[in-house]
């Protein structure tokens, strides 16, 4: 069979031009169904979705012309995976289709099309499955900063406020900034609706004197 022929080739001997084609051909197949899976209801960049086009067959061609010798293939296709986490920080999808696509490049360099094929098959559904019944949905769990000015005793400051918006509410971090003129207050909330979120916001500015108030949905006040 032809499959077993191209893992032959690429496990014991220098990689024949006709498995490097068929290979990175494949490769490239495979990337476009991952950008694919991963755009599916999900907000992407073009650059990253190239990427997961790309990745699989740069991977796969490291792989087969290291010949077999899978430390070194490793090491090298690790050192081009942090050109991506070196840059921007990515969320936890990205990075997690990164190692999708990674993997996916990795069995095909060693001549296993088939048991690649399998894996897309399998993790790719799963991650489509999941984004379809929004697995992990929002939990209304939010990071509020509040600045407040350095008079203020922030401490049962916006109670009342929380308890009338919110089902609970952790005070995370306190710091000062603008040179030691006002803290920076961040807590955890889990706000009854998301829906409130305005009314929240206007009740709060009312307090620390109309400063600067973030709302979002992590700690770096970047979209999940």
């Amino acid at each position: 069979m032809l499959l077993d022929t191209i893992s032959i080739r690429v496990t014991t001997e220098f990689p024949s031009l006709q498995a490097v084609v068929i290979c990175t051909s494949v490769s490239l197949i495979f990337g476009l169904a991952i950008a694919g899976i991963y755009m599916f209801r999900n907000k992407y960049s073009r650059s990253l979705a190239v990427t997961l086009v790309l990745l699989p067959a740069i991977v796969q061609i490291i792989i087969m012309l290291v010949n077999g010798n899978i430390g070194v293939g490793i090491a090298v296709a690790g050192a081009f995976s942090l050109v991506r986490f070196r840059s921007l920080p990515g969320t936890a999808r990205e990075i997690g289709a990164l190692f999708f696509a990674m993997a996916v490049g990795f069995v095909i360099g060693l001549g296993y099309i088939f048991y690649a094929f399998v894996f897309l098959l399998f993790v790719g559904g799963a991650s489509l499955l999941l984004t379809r019944f929004s697995f992990g949905e929002d939990s209304g769990i939010r990071f509020l900063k509040i600045k407040i000015p350095e008079n203020l005793d922030y401490e049962g400051l916006f109670d009342d406020v929380f308890a009338k918006y919110a089902r609970s509410c952790k005070l995370e971090t306190v710091k000062t900034t603008n040179m030691g003129s006002l803290f920076e207050l961040t807590y955890a909330v889990h706000l009854n609706s998301t829906y409130m979120s305005k009314a929240f916001i206007d009740e709060l500015r009312c307090r620390n004197g109309n400063l600067n108030i973030t709302l979002s949905r992590n700690r770096d006040g970047e979209e999940l």
